[in-house]
Protein backbone atom coordinates (compact mmCIF):
# COMPACT_ATOMS: atom_id res chain seq x y z
CA UNK A 1 0.00 0.00 0.00
CA UNK A 2 3.00 2.53 0.53
CA UNK A 3 4.72 1.89 -2.96
CA UNK A 4 1.37 2.38 -4.52
CA UNK A 5 1.12 5.33 -2.95
CA UNK A 6 4.66 6.42 -3.39
CA UNK A 7 3.63 5.63 -7.10
CA UNK A 8 1.05 7.63 -7.73
CA UNK A 9 2.56 10.99 -6.07
CA UNK A 10 5.47 10.27 -8.52
CA UNK A 11 2.81 9.77 -11.30
CA UNK A 12 1.51 12.84 -10.10
CA UNK A 13 4.70 14.59 -9.96
CA UNK A 14 5.44 13.34 -13.54
CA UNK A 15 2.40 14.28 -14.39
CA UNK A 16 2.89 18.11 -13.03
CA UNK A 17 5.66 18.43 -14.53
CA UNK A 18 4.88 16.80 -18.39
CA UNK A 19 1.54 19.65 -17.80
CA UNK A 20 3.88 22.55 -17.38
CA UNK A 21 6.39 22.07 -20.35
CA UNK A 22 3.41 21.39 -22.59
CA UNK A 23 1.67 24.63 -21.45
CA UNK A 24 1.76 26.71 -25.05
CA UNK A 25 3.54 29.83 -24.82
CA UNK A 26 0.83 32.75 -24.41
CA UNK A 27 2.18 35.58 -26.75
CA UNK A 28 4.80 36.27 -29.65
CA UNK A 29 8.64 34.29 -29.49
CA UNK A 30 11.61 36.07 -29.81
CA UNK A 31 11.86 34.42 -33.07
CA UNK A 32 8.61 35.54 -34.30
CA UNK A 33 9.26 38.81 -33.09
CA UNK A 34 12.84 38.72 -34.47
CA UNK A 35 15.42 42.31 -33.93
CA UNK A 36 16.90 45.30 -36.10
CA UNK A 37 18.77 48.19 -35.43
CA UNK A 38 17.22 51.69 -35.07
CA UNK A 39 19.71 54.54 -33.68
CA UNK A 40 22.07 52.16 -32.67
CA UNK A 41 20.04 50.15 -30.62
CA UNK A 42 18.74 46.87 -30.68
CA UNK A 43 15.12 46.46 -31.06
CA UNK A 44 13.55 43.42 -29.57
CA UNK A 45 10.68 41.84 -27.39
CA UNK A 46 10.63 41.51 -23.53
CA UNK A 47 7.70 39.51 -21.56
CA UNK A 48 6.46 39.32 -17.47
CA UNK A 49 3.89 37.56 -16.39
CA UNK A 50 2.10 36.75 -12.84
CA UNK A 51 1.51 33.87 -11.07
CA UNK A 52 -2.41 33.93 -12.15
CA UNK A 53 -1.31 33.23 -15.63
CA UNK A 54 -1.81 36.76 -17.20
CA UNK A 55 1.43 37.84 -19.61
CA UNK A 56 2.30 40.93 -21.20
CA UNK A 57 4.89 41.62 -23.75
CA UNK A 58 7.01 44.70 -24.47
CA UNK A 59 9.19 46.16 -26.99
CA UNK A 60 12.09 48.88 -26.10
CA UNK A 61 11.01 50.80 -28.80
CA UNK A 62 8.65 53.86 -27.54
CA UNK A 63 8.59 51.66 -24.50
CA UNK A 64 5.29 50.26 -25.67
CA UNK A 65 2.77 47.43 -24.68
CA UNK A 66 3.24 45.05 -28.18
CA UNK A 67 0.80 42.03 -26.20
CA UNK A 68 -1.48 41.66 -22.98
CA UNK A 69 -2.80 38.12 -22.12
CA UNK A 70 -6.12 38.48 -19.82
CA UNK A 71 -9.00 35.69 -18.82
CA UNK A 72 -12.39 35.48 -19.80
CA UNK A 73 -15.22 34.38 -17.44
CA UNK A 74 -14.58 30.47 -18.21
CA UNK A 75 -10.31 31.53 -17.85
CA UNK A 76 -9.08 31.25 -21.31
CA UNK A 77 -6.86 34.16 -22.14
CA UNK A 78 -6.88 35.97 -25.19
CA UNK A 79 -4.43 39.16 -25.92
CA UNK A 80 -6.75 42.02 -25.42
CA UNK A 81 -4.43 45.21 -26.72
CA UNK A 82 -3.40 45.73 -30.27
CA UNK A 83 -0.13 45.99 -32.20
CA UNK A 84 2.21 44.54 -34.43
CA UNK A 85 3.79 41.28 -34.68
CA UNK A 86 7.40 42.35 -35.80
CA UNK A 87 10.06 44.27 -34.50
CA UNK A 88 10.51 46.05 -38.22
CA UNK A 89 7.45 46.80 -37.79
CA UNK A 90 7.45 48.83 -34.71
CA UNK A 91 10.91 50.27 -35.54
CA UNK A 92 8.98 51.61 -38.81
CA UNK A 93 5.77 52.87 -37.61
CA UNK A 94 7.42 56.62 -36.60
CA UNK A 95 7.77 57.30 -40.10
CA UNK A 96 3.71 57.92 -40.52
CA UNK A 97 3.48 59.86 -36.68
CA UNK A 98 0.65 62.22 -36.63
CA UNK A 99 -3.02 62.12 -37.36
CA UNK A 100 -3.75 58.41 -38.83
CA UNK A 101 -0.76 57.24 -36.90
CA UNK A 102 -2.53 54.27 -34.59
CA UNK A 103 0.39 54.86 -32.16
CA UNK A 104 0.12 51.48 -30.61
CA UNK A 105 0.81 51.01 -27.02
CA UNK A 106 3.00 53.29 -26.84
CA UNK A 107 4.72 55.64 -24.02
CA UNK A 108 4.07 58.67 -25.55
CA UNK A 109 5.80 62.35 -24.64
CA UNK A 110 6.86 64.44 -23.30
CA UNK A 111 3.43 65.47 -24.07
CA UNK A 112 0.81 63.07 -24.87
CA UNK A 113 -2.28 64.74 -26.37
CA UNK A 114 -2.19 67.82 -28.27
CA UNK A 115 -0.53 71.53 -27.97
CA UNK A 116 -1.94 74.04 -30.32
CA UNK A 117 -0.31 75.45 -33.35
CA UNK A 118 2.85 73.70 -31.96
CA UNK A 119 3.53 76.36 -29.64
CA UNK A 120 3.60 77.75 -25.59
CA UNK A 121 5.22 79.74 -23.58
CA UNK A 122 6.73 79.58 -19.79
CA UNK A 123 6.14 82.03 -17.22
CA UNK A 124 5.70 84.79 -20.25
CA UNK A 125 8.60 84.54 -21.70
CA UNK A 126 9.80 83.60 -25.01
CA UNK A 127 7.41 81.31 -27.26
CA UNK A 128 8.75 77.76 -27.38
CA UNK A 129 7.84 76.15 -30.61
CA UNK A 130 7.87 72.67 -30.60
CA UNK A 131 7.59 69.88 -33.64
CA UNK A 132 4.22 70.36 -35.70
CA UNK A 133 3.04 66.96 -36.84
CA UNK A 134 -0.66 67.08 -37.15
CA UNK A 135 -0.80 70.00 -39.56
CA UNK A 136 -0.07 73.04 -37.41
CA UNK A 137 -0.33 71.53 -34.35
CA UNK A 138 1.84 69.20 -32.09
CA UNK A 139 0.63 65.36 -31.31
CA UNK A 140 2.27 63.03 -28.82
CA UNK A 141 5.58 64.86 -28.15
CA UNK A 142 5.78 65.24 -32.51
CA UNK A 143 7.19 62.93 -34.98
CA UNK A 144 10.20 61.71 -33.62
CA UNK A 145 8.87 61.74 -29.88
CA UNK A 146 8.96 59.04 -26.99
CA UNK A 147 6.44 56.76 -29.11
CA UNK A 148 9.63 56.54 -31.45
CA UNK A 149 13.02 56.34 -29.92
CA UNK A 150 14.37 53.14 -28.50
CA UNK A 151 14.63 52.98 -24.67
CA UNK A 152 17.19 51.48 -22.48
CA UNK A 153 15.74 48.25 -20.32
CA UNK A 154 16.79 49.12 -17.21
CA UNK A 155 15.40 46.58 -15.27
CA UNK A 156 13.42 43.30 -15.53
CA UNK A 157 12.11 40.14 -13.03
CA UNK A 158 9.50 37.67 -13.45
CA UNK A 159 6.98 40.69 -13.30
CA UNK A 160 8.21 43.81 -14.15
CA UNK A 161 9.99 45.72 -16.40
CA UNK A 162 11.84 49.25 -16.33
CA UNK A 163 12.70 51.32 -19.55
CA UNK A 164 14.63 54.79 -19.11
CA UNK A 165 15.35 57.72 -21.73
CA UNK A 166 17.07 60.50 -21.41
CA UNK A 167 15.35 63.34 -23.62
CA UNK A 168 18.11 65.60 -24.82
CA UNK A 169 17.68 69.59 -24.07
CA UNK A 170 15.44 70.51 -27.45
CA UNK A 171 14.49 67.46 -29.07
CA UNK A 172 11.14 68.01 -30.55
CA UNK A 173 11.74 71.82 -29.52
CA UNK A 174 11.35 71.08 -25.80
CA UNK A 175 13.41 72.90 -22.99
CA UNK A 176 15.82 70.94 -20.75
CA UNK A 177 17.21 67.79 -20.34
CA UNK A 178 14.75 65.49 -19.11
CA UNK A 179 15.19 61.68 -17.87
CA UNK A 180 12.42 59.60 -17.97
CA UNK A 181 11.57 56.26 -16.95
CA UNK A 182 8.48 54.08 -17.09
CA UNK A 183 7.86 50.87 -15.51
CA UNK A 184 5.27 48.46 -16.06
CA UNK A 185 4.52 45.47 -13.39
CA UNK A 186 2.11 42.64 -13.70
CA UNK A 187 0.19 42.43 -9.89
CA UNK A 188 -1.19 39.54 -8.45
CA UNK A 189 -4.17 40.75 -8.66
CA UNK A 190 -4.36 40.85 -12.05
CA UNK A 191 -3.68 44.61 -12.95
CA UNK A 192 -1.15 46.09 -15.54
CA UNK A 193 0.38 49.32 -12.91
CA UNK A 194 1.92 51.63 -15.03
CA UNK A 195 4.32 54.24 -13.13
CA UNK A 196 5.53 57.00 -14.93
CA UNK A 197 8.97 59.43 -13.23
CA UNK A 198 11.24 62.21 -14.69
CA UNK A 199 13.41 65.01 -14.19
CA UNK A 200 14.28 67.78 -15.62
CA UNK A 201 17.13 70.50 -15.79
CA UNK A 202 15.36 72.97 -17.31
CA UNK A 203 11.60 74.29 -16.83
CA UNK A 204 9.53 71.91 -19.31
CA UNK A 205 5.47 70.50 -20.43
CA UNK A 206 5.49 67.48 -18.89
CA UNK A 207 2.43 64.65 -19.22
CA UNK A 208 3.16 61.18 -20.02
CA UNK A 209 0.49 58.32 -20.99
CA UNK A 210 0.06 54.80 -22.61
CA UNK A 211 -1.85 54.76 -25.71
CA UNK A 212 -2.58 50.86 -25.81
CA UNK A 213 -5.96 50.26 -27.89
CA UNK A 214 -8.06 47.74 -26.09
CA UNK A 215 -10.59 45.15 -27.01
CA UNK A 216 -11.80 42.94 -24.75
CA UNK A 217 -13.13 39.88 -27.41
CA UNK A 218 -9.70 39.74 -28.05
CA UNK A 219 -7.18 41.58 -30.43
CA UNK A 220 -8.45 41.52 -34.07
CA UNK A 221 -12.28 41.34 -33.10
CA UNK A 222 -14.19 43.93 -35.45
CA UNK A 223 -15.50 46.28 -32.87
CA UNK A 224 -15.48 48.03 -29.51
CA UNK A 225 -19.05 49.29 -30.43
CA UNK A 226 -20.58 46.92 -28.49
CA UNK A 227 -18.51 46.88 -25.24
CA UNK A 228 -20.35 48.96 -22.24
CA UNK A 229 -18.37 51.50 -20.53
CA UNK A 230 -18.01 53.94 -17.51
CA UNK A 231 -16.37 57.20 -17.02
CA UNK A 232 -16.51 59.25 -13.50
CA UNK A 233 -16.68 62.45 -15.60
CA UNK A 234 -19.47 65.12 -15.11
CA UNK A 235 -17.59 67.80 -17.46
CA UNK A 236 -15.69 66.77 -20.98
CA UNK A 237 -13.12 69.42 -22.29
CA UNK A 238 -15.27 70.44 -25.51
CA UNK A 239 -12.65 70.67 -28.65
CA UNK A 240 -12.84 73.04 -31.91
CA UNK A 241 -12.63 71.32 -35.44
CA UNK A 242 -8.76 70.83 -34.58
CA UNK A 243 -9.27 68.79 -31.87
CA UNK A 244 -7.96 71.64 -29.64
CA UNK A 245 -9.65 72.16 -26.64
CA UNK A 246 -11.27 75.71 -26.58
CA UNK A 247 -10.31 76.30 -22.81
CA UNK A 248 -14.25 76.11 -21.53
CA UNK A 249 -15.80 72.54 -19.34
CA UNK A 250 -19.04 71.33 -21.01
CA UNK A 251 -21.04 69.47 -18.56
CA UNK A 252 -21.84 65.59 -19.38
CA UNK A 253 -25.88 66.12 -18.55
CA UNK A 254 -28.33 65.48 -21.43
CA UNK A 255 -25.56 64.68 -24.02
CA UNK A 256 -23.84 61.48 -25.54
CA UNK A 257 -20.56 62.25 -23.62
CA UNK A 258 -22.61 61.32 -20.49
CA UNK A 259 -21.28 58.00 -19.38
CA UNK A 260 -21.40 57.76 -15.62
CA UNK A 261 -23.75 55.06 -16.07
CA UNK A 262 -22.86 52.10 -17.74
CA UNK A 263 -23.29 52.34 -21.53
CA UNK A 264 -23.14 50.64 -25.04
CA UNK A 265 -20.58 52.55 -26.60
CA UNK A 266 -22.11 52.04 -30.40
CA UNK A 267 -25.95 53.71 -28.82
CA UNK A 268 -23.95 57.07 -28.77
CA UNK A 269 -22.44 57.33 -31.96
CA UNK A 270 -25.08 58.14 -34.11
CA UNK A 271 -25.86 61.26 -31.62
CA UNK A 272 -25.54 64.61 -33.88
CA UNK A 273 -24.30 66.63 -30.91
CA UNK A 274 -22.01 68.81 -32.02
CA UNK A 275 -18.82 67.90 -30.41
CA UNK A 276 -19.39 64.09 -31.26
CA UNK A 277 -19.31 65.18 -34.85
CA UNK A 278 -16.39 67.04 -34.75
CA UNK A 279 -14.62 64.15 -33.09
CA UNK A 280 -15.55 61.72 -35.71
CA UNK A 281 -17.28 60.01 -32.47
CA UNK A 282 -15.46 59.91 -29.40
CA UNK A 283 -11.75 61.40 -29.07
CA UNK A 284 -12.19 63.99 -26.04
CA UNK A 285 -10.42 64.35 -22.72
CA UNK A 286 -12.99 64.00 -19.74
CA UNK A 287 -12.51 65.36 -16.57
CA UNK A 288 -13.15 63.32 -13.70
CA UNK A 289 -15.02 63.98 -10.87
CA UNK A 290 -14.35 60.80 -8.78
CA UNK A 291 -12.07 61.64 -5.19
CA UNK A 292 -9.09 59.87 -4.82
CA UNK A 293 -8.58 56.57 -2.49
CA UNK A 294 -6.59 56.49 0.52
CA UNK A 295 -3.54 55.04 -1.83
CA UNK A 296 -4.21 58.47 -4.03
CA UNK A 297 -5.91 56.87 -7.21
CA UNK A 298 -9.36 57.66 -8.35
CA UNK A 299 -11.49 55.47 -10.52
CA UNK A 300 -11.56 56.75 -14.04
CA UNK A 301 -13.20 54.41 -16.03
CA UNK A 302 -14.45 50.62 -16.11
CA UNK A 303 -15.35 48.72 -19.41
CA UNK A 304 -17.16 45.53 -20.61
CA UNK A 305 -17.46 43.18 -22.85
CA UNK A 306 -20.56 40.42 -22.73
CA UNK A 307 -19.48 37.96 -24.79
CA UNK A 308 -16.59 37.66 -22.83
CA UNK A 309 -16.88 38.19 -19.36
CA UNK A 310 -14.23 40.59 -19.74
CA UNK A 311 -13.82 43.78 -17.63
CA UNK A 312 -11.24 46.48 -17.54
CA UNK A 313 -11.38 48.89 -14.62
CA UNK A 314 -9.09 51.89 -14.67
CA UNK A 315 -7.32 53.91 -12.03
CA UNK A 316 -5.24 57.16 -11.87
CA UNK A 317 -3.92 59.78 -9.98
CA UNK A 318 -4.12 61.86 -13.11
CA UNK A 319 -7.05 64.66 -13.44
CA UNK A 320 -8.36 63.56 -17.25
CA UNK A 321 -8.87 60.45 -19.05
CA UNK A 322 -8.83 60.73 -22.90
CA UNK A 323 -11.45 58.00 -24.50
CA UNK A 324 -10.42 57.78 -28.07
CA UNK A 325 -12.99 55.20 -29.61
CA UNK A 326 -10.30 54.13 -32.82
CA UNK A 327 -12.00 56.67 -35.26
CA UNK A 328 -8.88 56.45 -37.22
CA UNK A 329 -8.61 53.03 -37.92
CA UNK A 330 -9.06 52.31 -41.23
CA UNK A 331 -8.69 48.48 -41.95
CA UNK A 332 -4.96 48.88 -43.47
CA UNK A 333 -3.35 47.92 -40.30
CA UNK A 334 -2.47 44.29 -39.67
CA UNK A 335 -2.28 43.01 -36.08
CA UNK A 336 -0.54 40.13 -34.44
CA UNK A 337 -3.26 37.67 -35.49
CA UNK A 338 -2.95 38.19 -38.94
CA UNK A 339 -6.59 40.00 -38.87
CA UNK A 340 -6.93 43.37 -39.93
CA UNK A 341 -7.95 46.02 -37.77
CA UNK A 342 -10.68 47.96 -38.68
CA UNK A 343 -12.54 51.13 -38.19
CA UNK A 344 -13.17 51.20 -34.23
CA UNK A 345 -11.68 47.93 -33.32
CA UNK A 346 -9.80 49.14 -30.29
CA UNK A 347 -10.15 52.07 -27.83
CA UNK A 348 -7.93 54.04 -26.03
CA UNK A 349 -8.34 54.91 -21.73
CA UNK A 350 -5.42 57.34 -21.69
CA UNK A 351 -5.12 58.78 -18.02
CA UNK A 352 -3.27 62.26 -18.35
CA UNK A 353 -3.22 65.98 -17.38
CA UNK A 354 -5.77 67.71 -20.08
CA UNK A 355 -4.88 68.47 -23.86
CA UNK A 356 -3.35 72.22 -24.97
CA UNK A 357 -2.71 72.73 -20.96
CA UNK A 358 0.19 74.93 -21.25
CA UNK A 359 -1.66 77.46 -23.19
CA UNK A 360 -4.58 76.78 -21.25
CA UNK A 361 -3.83 78.61 -17.46
CA UNK A 362 -7.28 77.32 -16.29
CA UNK A 363 -5.97 74.10 -16.52
CA UNK A 364 -3.72 72.12 -14.19
CA UNK A 365 -0.39 72.82 -14.55
CA UNK A 366 1.96 70.39 -16.57
CA UNK A 367 5.00 72.46 -15.81
CA UNK A 368 7.82 70.31 -14.79
CA UNK A 369 10.81 72.59 -13.44
CA UNK A 370 14.20 72.10 -11.97
CA UNK A 371 14.60 69.93 -8.66
CA UNK A 372 10.68 68.64 -8.85
CA UNK A 373 9.83 65.03 -9.99
CA UNK A 374 7.42 64.15 -12.25
CA UNK A 375 4.99 61.20 -11.14
CA UNK A 376 1.95 59.63 -12.49
CA UNK A 377 0.60 55.90 -12.11
CA UNK A 378 -1.79 54.34 -13.99
CA UNK A 379 -3.44 50.64 -13.04
CA UNK A 380 -5.64 48.79 -15.54
CA UNK A 381 -7.00 46.11 -13.44
CA UNK A 382 -8.27 43.01 -15.01
CA UNK A 383 -11.86 41.13 -14.06
CA UNK A 384 -14.65 38.92 -15.03
CA UNK A 385 -17.93 38.74 -14.66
Amino acid sequence: MKMKLMLSIAALALLAGCCKTQQPLLGLTDEQFGKVEKDGKTVQLYTISNAAGMVAQFTNVGAKVVSLFAPDRNGAMADVVLGYATAKEYADCDQAAGIGEPFFGTTVGRYGNRIAMSQFTIDGDEVIEVNRNEGPNHLHGGSKGLHSVVWDMAEQNDTSITFTYLSSDGEMGYPGNAQISVTFTLTACNALKITYDATTDKPTPMNLTNHSFFNLAGEGAPTINDHRIVIEADNITPVDRMLIPTGEFMPVDGTPFDLRQMTVIGDSLDSTHPQMRIGNGFDHNFVLSSEPAACGLRHAATLECEATGRRLVVLTDQPGVQFYGGNFLNGTQVGKAGEVYQHRSGLCLETQHFPDSPNKPQFPSTLLNPGENYAHTCVYKFETF
